[in-house]
């Protein structure tokens, strides 16, 4: 077998064969097969697609690649939930605890992110003394006692998918359903969930920018899925502006301590209910939606959900006094208002042009080796529908300096003030099985 009858292959359209795919993929791996030839099967996928066995046998090829997690010792069914990212997106903070207090175990792995924010361990670790390393036994351990765990991503879990990424990366060759659905769900299937919900985001502050790219995005994934015995669920949800009133990651915390006590902005709290509602239900724990919706609601107001998210800050080492008093969270040392000379209402907020804002004042990393500042962000005092007033306070920047000209450039790129009140959108597009 040789990688140029494959580059000519899929160049021409075809569907290559379980075998091949894994020839690549092993191959590359070990790297036996060269940098420029893999770009260029890269291309061809990019301009010619896959069909969904070729997606199916893809995933697998980069599961098998490396190191698969075992989850049997866990007790019950394992639900895992990814979401495909956004600015302000808190709602594994959130959805995590409430799940595992209706009593289906979240075992998770997450990453550190790249662009806008921290990821969801690196929020976490803006807890005083919350570690996020934990042996395999211990992981273990703490799911079945605590019912949750979140830990970084270790060992050798899908090498090949971080080669290709990296190089996708620096060909032009990111932005291919086939390939981001395959790289998503090689992660999740290593991670050994038994059903996975996934969040997919739409709008300005997502990759996916269309409702139609999204759908075809979460068809894929959901397809993968069952292809695979997994049973997989896709939430599509807005990004069109960021979610909730906090960006940055000590920031976004304390957001998710308020959703958890019941005080959350209303499409937060929305989404991450209808998240956790899919969890629930795929666990086994509710027969419907309907009644996993209001006993999550319930779990917020009687307090559990925010027990549980104090247990696992404990248990993990972090301080769980600040779940209670999240003013003992870092706390940037400048506060500088961004305010409007107009009236009317916010049309709209462009969701990127806040997460690069907020990347800017160090709440997120240009580069995988950047240091992130747990104290910075945004708060965002106004969000769309709402009415303003000349001289109004659209945002906060959090900052440990007052040089933010460039920040402040970017939220006024941000922010479209019109004359008239906009249409709300809806805060969930589909759902898909």
């Amino acid at each position: 077998m040789r990688m140029l009858d494959l580059i000519e292959k899929k160049r021409e359209g075809q569907a290559l064969s379980t075998e091949e795919i894994h020839f690549f993929i092993d191959g590359y791996t070990r790297d036996q097969i060269p940098d420029y030839q893999v770009s260029a099967l890269l291309m061809a996928i990019y301009f010619k697609g896959m069909t969904d066995q070729e997606i199916s046998d893809l995933t697998m090829a980069m599961v098998d690649s490396g190191d698969t997690v075992d989850l049997s010792p866990i007790k019950g069914i394992k639900v895992d939930k990814h979401s495909t990212g956004g600015v302000g997106d808190k709602t594994s903070l959130i959805v995590g605890p409430l799940v595992a207090a209706a009593g289906v175990p979240v075992a998770k792995m997450s990453g550190r992110g790249l662009g806008h924010t921290g990821g969801t361990i690196d929020k976490l670790e803006a807890i005083p003394g919350f570690h996020i390393e934990l042996s395999r036994d211990e992981f273990i351990e703490h799911v079945n006692t605590h019912k949750i765990a979140i830990v970084g991503q270790s060992g050798n879990l899908t090498p090949a998918d971080k080669k290709l990424y990296a190089l996708r990366d620096v060909t032009g060759t990111v932005a291919s359903i086939p390939l981001i659905a395959s790289s998503i769900m090689s992660k999740k299937i290593a991670s050994g969930a038994d059903s996975i919900v996934l969040d997919v985001k739409v709008g300005s502050g997502a990759f996916m920018k269309t409702l139609e790219d999204a759908r075809r995005l979460a068809a894929e994934m959901v397809s993968i899925g069952k292809s695979l015995n997994r049973q997989t669920i896709a939430v599509l949800s807005d990004m069109n502006q960021p979610l909730g009133r906090e960006v940055g990651n000590a920031n976004e915390v304390r957001e998710a301590i308020d959703v958890l006590k019941g005080q959350g902005e209303e499409r937060l709290t929305e989404v991450c209910l209808t998240i956790a509602s899919q969890m629930v239900v795929a666990g086994g724990i509710y027969k419907d939606v309907e009644s996993a919706h209001e006993g999550l609601q319930e779990l917020i107001s009687s307090g559990q959900a925010l027990e549980q998210f104090k247990t696992f800050v404990q248990a993990q080492g972090g301080d769980p006094a600040v779940i209670d008093d999240p003013s003992q969270l870092p706390e940037a040392s400048q506060h500088i208002k961004f305010q409007t000379d107009q009236e009317g209402y916010v049309h709209s907020i462009d969701a990127e042009q806040v997460g690069l804002a907020a990347m800017l004042l160090g709440a997120g990393r240009q580069q995988k080796e950047d240091a992130i500042d747990y104290a910075v962000g945004i708060t965002l005092l106004k969000k769309v529908g709402d009415p303003i007033n000349i001289g109004d306070t659209l945002a906060v920047l959090h900052c440990q300096h007052p040089s933010v000209a460039e920040a402040l450039e970017k939220l006024e790129a941000a922010y479209q003030i019109s004359s008239q009140k906009p249409e709300e959108q809806p805060i969930i597009y589909d759902i898909i099985k």
